[in-house]
């Protein structure tokens, strides 16, 4: 494996476990079996690792809600579809998933933020789209697509947090419920 795959594998693990700002250069690079200046020529700083670490393994997300958000005159269909693919990566990915949402409420001002903020702004985007195309089916959702899609993406999280810390699980019955609940609400 390269060495820089190792730095990322290591500091995934490491800021999953333990988040971003409680984790030193020093630890990763031990953990990896390297120096310091390895880490340093492959991605400048820690942010950098950061920074390259969430363009890696954001992939597996984003690919899976753009596929799965494309609405086609089913907004129920379309969000179940949605919760699965978040719910498959958050299974598969679970390391990357909790670090992510781990990083989402870092403050404003932190490294932490100003890394993450680009990822989730797409997250939220992809969800937007949802419910601005819906609106042409559903007048009630004109104008609220981004309180709709935060909403809707706080759930989804919520549920994967319980998940990654063993309290449920991800089935159907999970997706058919946080869907539900979630529609309920919109069309009260």
């Amino acid at each position: 494996m390269e060495n820089d795959h190792i730095l990322l594998d290591r500091a995934l693990e490491l800021f999953s476990r333990r988040g971003y700002d409680a984790v030193g250069v020093q630890e990763i690079v031990e953990s990896a079996g390297l120096t310091k200046p390895t880490l340093y020529h492959y991605f400048g700083s820690k942010r950098g690792l950061l920074e390259a670490l969430l363009k890696r393994e954001s992939g597996h997300l984003l690919t899976a809600i753009v596929e799965a958000a494309l609405y086609q005159g089913d907004l129920v269909l379309t969000l179940e579809r949605v919760v699965r693919a978040y719910f498959s990566v958050a299974k598969q990915h679970s390391t990357f998933y909790r670090m992510q949402l781990g990083m989402y409420f870092s403050p404003p001002e932190s490294e932490t933020y100003h890394a993450v903020w680009p990822f989730a702004r797409e997250q939220r985007e992809i969800l937007e789209g949802v419910f601005i195309h819906a609106a042409e089916d559903h007048g009630n959702l004109r104008g609220r697509h981004t309180r709709y899609a935060v909403g809707f993406l706080g759930q989804i999280n919520a549920v994967i947090g319980l998940y990654l810390n063993n309290e449920i699980s991800l089935d159907d019955l999970r997706v058919y419920e946080l869907v539900h609940q979630f529609m309920h609400g919109i069309y009260s």
